[in-house]
């Protein structure tokens, strides 16, 4: 059978609590078998310290033995449920994972975690996406940059955040000398899992990925690659060492990174010699899984958010503040690559459920549902509330892990149900800032396709988003639109397909079900969007002169008319 007439792939979603994978057939994206395996490590996986709660490691053990499970699995299902699926027919493997998440390693490539005298060092771990103890090395890089000129940071948005590589590794040195000093090089983990599997794992030669690179590194081609050995000196010299030690070039993920060694294939059910892509980012990866294109924003929705479409190279395109990055090659090749985001979403849901929820919500064992049936009752602007939903901080387009979550208009008759609808309210505002910068930069919106488990579990939320972005709302066919779309990067690179464009035309689908704006909900929104601007402006940016002292009565003027329309 030549390589052109390989029917399968295989996608591997790195989130934040576990590893999917999934099996697809090539002819129409049938997901043909799915496992999940759980990180063992820490709470739910997160190595956490109640000393520095910004702090958030992951074990890269978890990362590599949660792989060999889901992998196992997800082919064993494939087997038994499809006769006709033969391990020998799958066209390559794609891999996708949370980032910016970069580990310590050695010469070998291998963390420091596996080393014994490591293995329980926090520092020595995978610097989780949601790490941010290293806000104070964030904003001296942006400082700094700034005070150069050098331009690093006009494709990352003008700001350099706390989640990203370089703050990451040289908070290292601060929090854990030792480990700084052990570590030969840092790999991204969107780097290391293709390296593992395919035994190519020295750091100099390993394929880097232009997703990790460019959009958390400050990769640039147009600079000659990484910032240079004098820029960064200027921040930390020790800092330097790391340059040599990356790869000189950078790759689509549609490319190679190897072939699957006869360790994993024994392990997983494979082939060995199976191709592996170079690896990116689970939102990039779900956007192509979502069908993402110019024109076309693709929202992931799960603990945080994530924002993706995509423009021709052609386009004039102005470096955009505040967004995470517009990279060349990092979701499709030979289009601009656009992200941006929240640092909390699902996660500022569950936040409440676990730590404010009252006990006739909690008692009955499905807290969010219940609280979801309440909060669908109640109409926009009924509950007197706006909250900022900065809980994990602001990742766009403020920039600023500094921030925290506030909820404004609370009364003693305040319940939990409007509480929870608020939360949901700001989190929605919050993207709808993020939908009208990239406007006011050239990046037009045309359609916004959600996927992530929200988008499947619940329409009250999904509502709320349509009616706040006076949007129509389309949802992918795929659950897991994150494996899905690293499955096709996997084919592409294994030649089962001539190029991603092609993949997506043969595999993509959406729901029947769309979710259209409502004309008096929008009307409501609107007024409350605005005391949202006020204060997000008003607490995030410096040097606003915003007059508050109306808002609470304006909030109440709302609710009042919203109740009254009621009774009406």
């Amino acid at each position: 059978m030549s390589v052109n007439e390989k029917k399968y792939a295989i996608g591997v979603d790195y989130g934040t609590n576990s590893v999917r994978a999934l099996v697809v057939d090539l002819a129409d994206g049938r997901e043909l078998g799915t496992a999940v395996s759980n990180y063992p490590t820490g709470d739910l996986g997160i190595i956490l310290d109640r000393a520095q709660p910004t702090l958030a490691r992951q074990s890269p053990r978890d990362y590599v033995d949660c792989f060999m499970i889901a992998v196992r699995e997800a082919v064993e299902q494939a087997k038994n449920d499809n006769p006709r699926f033969d391990p020998k027919d799958v066209a390559g493997i794609g891999i996708d994972t949370t980032g910016s998440t970069p580990i310590p390693v050695d010469s070998d490539g291998v963390p420091l975690a596996f080393q014994e005298k490591f293995k329980d060092v926090p520092a020595a771990n995978a610097w989780l996406w949601k790490d941010h103890t290293s806000i104070e090395e964030a904003e001296a890089i942006t400082k700094r940059v700034h005070e150069l000129g050098n331009g690093y940071l006009d494709k990352c948005g003008g700001i350099y955040s706390s989640e990203w590589y370089w703050a990451k590794i040289w908070h290292c040195l601060r929090e854990n000398p030792e480990v700084f000093e052990a570590a030969y090089s840092w790999i991204e983990l969107a780097d290391f899992i293709p390296a593992y599997i395919t035994g190519n794992m020295k750091p100099e030669t390993l394929a880097r990925g232009i997703c990790p690179a460019g959009h958390k590194a400050m990769w640039d081609a147009d600079h000659g690659g990484l910032p240079s050995a004098d820029f960064l000196a200027s921040l930390e010299p020790k800092l330097t060492k790391y340059l040599g030690r990356y790869a000189k070039e950078t790759k689509a993920a549609d490319q190679l990174a190897g072939y699957l060694t006869a360790d994993v294939a024994a392990k997983t059910g494979l082939v060995e010699g199976t191709p592996v892509a170079v690896g990116a980012f689970d939102c990039h990866m779900g956007a192509v899984g979502a069908g993402v294109a110019a024109g076309t924003l693709v929202r992931i929705v799960g603990t945080s958010a994530c924002d993706i479409t995509t423009l021709p190279l052609d386009a004039d395109l102005r470096a955009i503040p505040g967004l995470c990055g517009v990279v060349p090659g990092s979701v499709l090749p030979g289009a601009y690559g656009i992200e941006a985001g929240q640092s909390a979403v699902g996660d500022i849901y569950r936040w409440f459920e676990r730590s404010l929820a009252p006990v006739q919500y909690t008692a009955g064992g499905n807290t969010l549902y219940d609280l979801e049936q309440d909060a669908a009752k109640l109409l926009p602007g009924e509950s007197g509330l706006v909250a900022l939903d900065w809980n994990n901080g602001n990742r766009c387009i403020l920039v600023d892990q500094a921030l925290t979550g506030a909820i404004i208009g609370t009364t003693l008759s305040t319940t939990a149900a409007e509480t929870y609808r608020a939360l949901i309210e700001g989190t929605a505002y919050g993207a709808r800032a993020i939908i009208e910068r990239m406007e006011e930069y050239g990046v037009k919106i045309n359609e916004i396709v959600i996927c992530g488990g929200i988008a499947e579990k619940s329409p009250t939320i999904m509502q709320i988003f349509a009616d706040v972005w006076n949007r129509p709302l389309k949802i992918s066919r795929s659950a897991q639109t994150c494996a899905l779309g690293a499955s096709l990067f996997g084919a592409v690179a294994g030649g089962a397909f001539a190029n991603v464009d092609e993949a997506q035309r043969r595999t993509v689908a959406y729901k029947s079900t769309v979710y259209e704006p409502q004309s008096e909900a929008v009307a409501v929104y609107e007024k409350l969007y605005r005391i949202y601007k006020t204060l997000h402006d008003a607490f995030g940016v410096q040097g606003t002169r915003s007059e508050l002292y109306p808002i609470m009565k304006e909030l109440i003027a709302i609710r009042d008319s919203v109740r009254e329309s009621r009774r009406i």
